[in-house]
Order: structure tokens, then sequence, then C-alpha cells
């Protein structure tokens, strides 16, 4: 993507043998001009070494690089994935079995994730199946696209085997433990599918502490007592447990869901919800859990996105802002908590440090057109991405109508193609 990247401005004299240390700092600085943040104040933002370096009001930063205009732009901390299936994704379309060559795994990771980076979510957490047929092949060809995919994107795995307890279990527990050896950062699974699901927990958590791993743990929530179980022995772990979809918890007595909840965050266990749908085995009547609930008894609650056009979900967009949209249409959030479930607490589920657009805090932001949050989750079309404090993704979109009368008459906002230098492309370039 080129011509979406800001051009930086060429400083120095032509006889010089090689940049200054000051130039080569303004090589890695980029300029973000006059964009809005959810306060309502309009501002410049400048970045520098992956990190945000200032922020002032619009007009009073100058930079001696790149800079990009953000007009009518909202500037927010970039979204996170906490819950995806990249080993699956895009999968739904194929003839005959899903295959799980190297190759081809490798393949539908990348285009899964470099589209979930035009959506604006600049982390990844991939659940990867491990064991039956795949073996390790899986995680090994999310591994290879995590390195290839470095500097634009950051892909984390979560290894997820098969069963775990009893005789036939052994070998998943092998396989589990060179999954992390091989470079699974997190340590997942199934306790629903396996016969001692009580069990399974176990063995993860032990798997988990021999290792210093967090863990992640697909489950639909639907038996209280199991979910009360799995806290009580997740009391305390670092670096921490998150489970989800956890939809069955919606389908129960409101006063037992409560008490559940109350477990949960005494615990400090996230729960990862998937408000555009379900995934794999998990969760198949597409319930969500019960965010308001949960949030209020103070379990962290973040949001990802699940299946991602495969058999479990064949529409799945794997778009952060659609699930901050549904919880705020459906689960009654208010916009702004609903942004946060998939940046502020999915990053946090993930272990990622905290993103403000403030001085000091990474440069992981999303600007998304429009003026106010609620507007922009309801008609995000327009998006501009920047990871490491550059811009590795622009997504443009044009609206146009026919000429109209009633339209001129009123004065109507109207997009459309106009000469000159778009949002994120240097200036000077045409409009694709």
């Amino acid at each position: 993507m080129p011509d979406s990247q800001p051009q930086p401005h060429s400083s120095g004299s032509s006889g010089s043998s090689g940049p200054s240390g000051d130039d080569a700092a303004d090589a890695t600085a980029l300029l973000l001009r006059g964009a809005r943040l959810t306060d309502g104040r309009t501002v410049d933002v400048r970045l520098g070494s992956g990190r945000i370096e200032a922020v002032g009001t619009a007009g009073s930063l100058t930079a001696h690089a790149a800079h990009v205009d953000l007009a009518g732009y909202l500037l927010l901390p970039a979204a996170a994935e906490p819950h995806a299936h990249s080993d699956t994704a895009l999968s739904a379309e194929g003839d005959g079995p899903i295959s799980y060559d190297l190759p081809d795994v490798q393949r539908r990771t990348t285009e899964a994730a470099l589209l979930q980076l035009g959506h604006g979510a600049t982390a990844l957490r991939s659940h990867v199946r491990i064991g039956d047929v795949q073996g390790l092949t899986s995680m090994e060809a999310v591994l290879q696209a995590r390195r290839s995919l470095r500097g634009l994107v950051d892909l984390s795995t979560v290894a997820v085997p098969g069963l775990l307890t009893g005789l036939a279990g052994a070998d998943g527990l092998a396989m589990l433990r060179d999954a992390v050896k091989m470079g699974a950062s997190v340590v997942g699974g199934c306790p629903d599918l396996d016969p001692d699901p009580t069990g399974y927990v176990e063995a993860v958590l032990e798997v988990a502490a021999e290792h210093g791993c967090p863990v992640d743990l697909h489950t639909d929530g639907t038996d209280p007592a199991r979910l009360g179980r799995l806290a009580a022995m997740a009391g305390g772990l670092r670096p921490g447990v998150t489970i989800g979809p956890c939809g069955g918890l919606g389908r129960l007595p409101s006063d037992v869901a409560a008490r559940t909840a109350d477990q949960l965050a005494a615990a400090g266990v996230t729960v990862v919800c998937l408000p555009q749908g379900g995934c794999g085995s998990v969760d198949r009547r597409g319930a969500v859990a019960p965010v308001r609930l949960l949030r209020a008894a103070g379990v962290r609650v973040a949001a990802g996105s699940g299946a991602m056009r495969d058999v479990s979900n064949p529409v799945g967009r794997g778009d952060p802002l659609e699930a901050a949209y549904l919880l705020a249409s459906r689960s009654g959030l208010r916009p702004e908590a609903a942004y946060g479930a998939v940046s502020a607490a999915a990053r946090a589920a993930m272990g990622l440090p905290q993103v403000r657009v403030e001085a000091g805090f990474p440069a992981e932001l999303l600007a998304v057109r429009g003026e106010h949050l609620a507007g922009a989750l309801s008609l995000a079309y327009s998006r501009i991405v920047v990871h490491r404090g550059r811009v590795v993704a622009r997504t443009s979109a044009v609206r146009e109508y026919c000429d109209s009368a009633a339209a001129v008459a009123l004065d109507l906002p109207r997009q459309g193609r106009t000469k000159g230098a778009g949002p994120g492309r240097p200036k000077g370039a045409e409009p694709s």
C-alpha cells in the first residue's frame, strides 16, 4: 500500500554523506493534523519512535517530516482483536474439507490479519487448534505469518488442544507443551468438550504456570458451578485468565448469573464476548454474554470477533467497530463503553500497554471519519490505521448521488471525488 504512506520531507544538503542525528529522528516522525478527539477538541498529534510525542491545539505543532491531514476524522486509540480464529478464517467458501497444509493456513492467517488491520485492529490474538489431523502444522503456519506481519500488526497465538484428561488426553497435553515451546504465547482450550472439564482446566493452568503464560479458555458458560470452580482455581493466577464467549451466562436465571459474575470478578477473570456471533463448537445459538450484568459486578469485559467467514460464521467480518456497534445497539452500552470493550479492555485482556491520545503513550491509533463516537460506530467507513507511529492501512469510502434539487436546496452534506490529496496519502496525489 505504498500510496497511503506519507512521504518524509527531505532535509539536509546534497553534499551530506549521511543523515545527521536530528534528521534520523525526523525520519520517524509523523504529524497528524486537525484531528478531532472524543472530548470535542481539535488537535495536532506528533508521533515519533512509535509513541505519541505531543498533543497540541490545531496548528500549534510542527514536524520536519511527514504529515497527514485528519480534518473531518475522529482520532481514537486503536482497536485490538482478543479472539480471532485465523487458522480457519476465510475457509467457508472453499470446496471440500478445510486444508490444514502449512501454506494454506499461513495464507488465510495473513489475509485475515490484514483485513482486521484495515478495520483498525493493530493487535490480534488468534486461537489455533492443535492435535487431531493438523498436529502442530497450523501453529507453525500462524507463527510464520506472525513473523511476516511484523511491523504491520502484532499477532499472538493461543494453543487450543483437544482432550487433556485420561489416557486419551496424554498426547494432547504433550502437544500443548510442545506448542508453547514453539512460540505459542497463551495456553487455551475448550474444557466444555472434555469428559472432565475441571481436570481439563487444572491441566491448562498447570502448563501455564510452568511457562508463565496467560490462559484463554473457550466456554459457553452454561454451567455456573463449573464457572465457579474455574474462578476458584484461577484466582490470583498471573499473568491472568480470560474466558469466552460465555453466551450461556445470558440464558441463566438473573440471580444465578449475578452470583457467577461476582465470582469471576473476585478472581480477576476477564470475559471476552462475541457480539458478531459464536465460534467453533461453543455458543452456536448466538447468545451474547450478559455484558451489563458482568460489568456491574466488576468483571473486565472485552469484545472480539470470533469466526471470520468460516463454517461457524460464513459472514463474519472481523470488524471491531461492528462489535462495538452491536454492544451499543443490542446490549445497551454507551458508545464510549462499547468502544472501550474493543480497545482499552481488549488490550488489557491481551496484556498490552494502555493507549490514550496523550503524550507518552504508544502510537497505536485509529482515525475514523466522523465528529462523534456514536456517529463513527454507525457509519465507520473511512479509516486510517496507525501502528507503531506510522500509517499502515487506509480505507476510503466515497458516497455519491445523482444531482438533486432537494439536496441542493437543503445544503445536505456530500462526500465526492475531488482532486487533491486524500487523508493518509502524500500531498499532490490523486484519490483512487
